[in-house]
């Protein structure tokens, strides 16, 4: 396929590293050329400096015969305009826009091809304060993802001693659990995956992925470590959208404090928050932490654009006795020299966004993908379509399909009668068609795998 993805930012950056991998046509597009330089120098891909929604500038990256246009720049209305000039002038097929500002997100009807012509719209700012919302939703979880419109999750936790599981097979999960229907996608032991069997033994820190239904989420969770209380006081530093969207979606059901450190956005907040207390001050201010009784909050969230003020104030307050630390952190290079320290949970705004950004590039009819472990696995939530003599899934048990090595079907969403059944999978259940099946890879390098297992022959009409 060939792409152009305008911005060489962070976002910009991972796309091209993951889609370089996959063997994708691609053209980087930015005015600073030191950092293209910098990308050109790792990965196979094609760059061109100029201002992004010039049409002389998209024809040097090829923009006449290009498949799909990503606009990532750091500016929503340059991204807008490069999607107009596409559409307008090269008919691009596909144009997918970074749009961060509420003003015109809060306005969908702004977004069609009568108008400015996007068809795809990404929010960095809400998708990660959406992921950070369902980690505060399971106390405990090292990451939570939705799949079929949230009736089923995937969930990673960190087995600790104590846990009903720690020290058995998996098979004893069943036994012990009978009425939750659960199965356990994946194990990291000491940074290498394992696959996991009947057989196989979970020990203390393993970090184990499992699928469930959303409402078995918390039951399966109690076998694998203590349960930890619901949380109820939660401090925000950094009132930028990020910290903005998380207040307001937490505040009715959270004792919330936001600390904010510019006196003009205080007051923005403070005219838009309904129950959340607004504090003026510095999140790295011991005593506004104590006065703040940081010593019994639940959760201190870091969500300032500064990586180095969110690692210091978060190390700051979990030393003040702050239960749990969720960190946002845009250095890739960072995320794991901080986490499982001190910081307990440092949360990476470009793998959050990738996965909504992939879902719309993989072949084939993929609903969902899910980066997992810093890019270096996949969870996919693709449909099933033709039937047993077109398709290579379709009629088939799921012991019978050619996954490929490290591949596992989790469940399968099916569409009833009586409306959607999560079905977790066991080998003997048989795909049908319209099927929403969630393979979770290990290595995301077998991601084609999937894709060229999923599609239809030529003899399905």
């Amino acid at each position: 396929m060939k792409i152009i993805i305008l911005g060489a930012g962070q976002v910009g950056g991972t796309l091209a590293q993951n889609l370089a991998n996959e063997a994708n046509d691609i053209t980087v597009v930015d005015t600073d050329e030191a950092r293209l330089r910098e990308l050109l120098d790792r990965f196979d891909i094609g760059v061109v400096t100029g201002e992004a929604s010039h049409p002389t500038v998209l024809m040097q990256a090829g923009i006449e015969d290009a498949d799909m246009l990503i606009a990532v720049t750091n500016n929503d209305e340059l991204n807008m305009i490069a999607c107009q000039v596409a559409y307008s002038l090269f008919r691009t097929p596909t144009k997918i826009a970074r749009i961060r500002a509420n003003a015109y997100l809060n306005k969908p009807d702004l977004f069609s091809p009568d108008a400015i012509p996007i068809d795809v719209l990404i929010s960095p700012e809400r998708l990660v304060s959406d992921y950070i919302f369902r980690l505060i939703e399971h106390p405990g979880a090292l990451q939570v993802l939705d799949f079929a419109d949230g009736k089923v999750q995937l969930v990673a936790v960190k087995a600790y001693y104590g846990g009903p599981l720690v020290g058995q097979e998996l098979s004893f999960l069943r036994q012990h659990m009978p009425s939750v229907d659960t199965r356990v996608a994946a194990i990291y032991r000491r940074d290498r995956a394992i696959t996991p069997e009947g057989s196989t033994v979970i020990e203390a820190d393993d970090e184990v992925f499992f699928i469930a239904a959303k409402s078995d989420i918390r039951a399966v969770m109690s076998e694998l470590r203590r349960l930890e209380t619901q949380y109820k006081r939660i401090i925000i530093a950094g009132g930028g959208n990020i910290g903005f969207r998380l207040a307001r979606s937490l505040e009715s059901r959270y004792s919330v404090k936001l600390i904010e450190y510019h006196l003009d956005r205080c007051r923005y907040l403070s005219e838009r928050l309904h129950r959340a207390i607004v504090l003026h001050g510095s999140a790295s201010d011991q005593e506004l932490l104590l006065e703040e009784n940081i010593e019994d909050t639940d959760v201190f969230l870091a969500l300032t654009n500064d990586d180095e003020a969110n690692i210091m104030s978060s190390m700051l307050a979990k030393r003040l006795g702050a239960r749990k630390v969720m960190t946002l952190i845009n250095n890739p290079a960072y995320v794991d020299l901080v986490q499982g320290g001190e910081i307990d949970i440092a949360i990476s705004p470009q793998q959050t966004t990738i996965g909504s950004l992939l879902t719309h590039v993989r072949r084939g009819d993929i609903v969902n993908v899910h980066s997992l472990r810093r890019g270096a696995a996949e969870a996919i939530e693709v449909i099933a379509h033709g039937d047993s003599r077109t398709s290579k899934v379709v009629g088939k048990a799921i012991e019978d399909i050619d996954l490929p090595t490290g591949a596992s079907i989790g469940a399968i969403l099916r569409e009833t009668d009586k409306g959607s059944e999560v079905l977790i999978a066991h080998d003997n259940i048989v795909v049908e068609t319209g099927d929403h099946v969630i393979v979770f890879l290990v290595d995301k390098k077998h991601t084609k795998d999937i894709e060229q297992l999923f599609q239809v022959g030529f003899t399905f009409f």
